[in-house]
């Protein structure tokens, strides 16, 4: 399941790539990505040109940036995508204060991400980007600024009037989809129906091509075992199975959760899905946040992102690894090019 760096492509529009929380490392790890060499798209990036250039001297990294007014106008002084000179962004959001608290929450910082997500969709819809990655955002600072989102996935859900659609955190060895994403245990587990499975399993038949073997992990330990620890599996993820297998869908299980993403890692099936948050992700951040890659399915449009958070105590370091966000572009345009 290698992701080797997409080639280049003759489409001229850029990626966008929305800077995330101002206060965390977003700003950082959107310049080393820029810089990159190993960077081949176009980018254009949605954020504060005061909080990227704050982060090209934290980084020592001598960009110059750019504004530009709209995403034609970058695509087209972008004539050169690996070049690391310029950073082209598209301003958005409230103003923030030239000497941010970096590292706190804030709501103004929270509000300030929102605004840079909500134009990557606007400019997604439109058509004027191929596809959008984002920079991670803090659910707090959501709250404080009065956003009641708990996270990406929801926002591009709502704003692009996304009815059905899921989470997938990839890397090179694992792929897992998550039928309940952000809401307490107790509230996920009453959330799962045959209905939400089947969607899942559907969508994720949908994202990965004819003949993907998918393996539905199991609610409860060693998948219920025949209903001695709990009926979910019984009565709630196997039917969906069943369907999923009558509309030629190469699905199986519910398979013990303990052992299911071991045997997807071992290459015996393409993705797991998964019945809740952590029994989802842990077995993805686990083998290297570095490399994992956050990709929405069910959009209108490509959007993937950083398989990790903020890192309020790096902020303002320079010292961030921007792997992740490299990956997360490069599975964009991997993405966007068979879209």
């Amino acid at each position: 399941m290698s992701r080797p760096a997409p080639h280049p492509n003759p489409d001229p529009r850029p990626f966008a790539l929305t800077m995330g929380d101002p206060h965390g490392i977003g700003p950082e790890i959107t310049v080393k990505v820029c810089a990159d060499p190993r960077r081949r798209v176009p980018v254009l990036v949605i954020g504060d040109p005061g909080a990227l250039a704050r982060a090209c001297r934290a980084t020592g990294i001598p960009l110059t940036v750019r504004t530009v007014a709209t995403a034609a106008e970058a695509a087209a002084a972008d004539g050169r995508p690996g070049d690391p000179g310029v950073l082209h962004v598209l301003p958005e959001g409230p103003a923030l204060p030239e000497e941010p608290a970096l590292g706190t929450v804030d709501a103004r910082a929270g509000a300030a991400s929102f605004a840079y997500v909500r134009r990557g969709i606007e400019l997604a819809l439109a058509g004027e980007v191929r596809a959008i990655t984002t920079a991670p955002i803090n659910k707090e600072a959501l709250r404080l600024a009065g956003l009641p989102y708990p996270g990406h996935t929801e926002i591009l859900a709502e704003l692009s009037g996304t009815e059905r659609y899921a989470m997938m955190m990839a890397n090179d060895e694992l792929r897992t989809v998550l039928v309940t994403v952000h809401q307490s245990l107790r509230t996920a587990i009453d959330a799962l129906t045959p209905e939400r499975e089947l969607d899942i399993i559907r969508l994720t038949h949908q994202a990965l091509g004819p003949g993907a073997r998918i393996a539905v992990a199991g609610l409860n330990p060693h998948a219920g075992e025949n209903g001695l620890f709990g009926r979910e599996d019984l009565d709630v993820i196997a039917p969906a199975v069943r369907a999923a297998r009558a509309e030629g869908i190469d699905a199986s299980g519910p398979h013990p959760a303990d052992t299911v993403f071991m045997r997807a890692r071992a290459g015996e099936f393409d993705a797991v899905v998964a019945q809740y948050h952590d029994q989802g992700l842990i077995p993805v951040k686990y083998l290297g946040l570095e490399h994992g890659v956050n990709i929405t399915l069910g959009l209108p449009f490509v959007r993937t992102s950083v398989d990790h958070g903020t890192a309020f105590d790096l902020a303002g370091t320079g010292t961030a690894d921007h792997t992740s966000l490299l990956t997360a572009l490069h599975h964009a345009a991997e993405l966007a090019a068979h879209a």
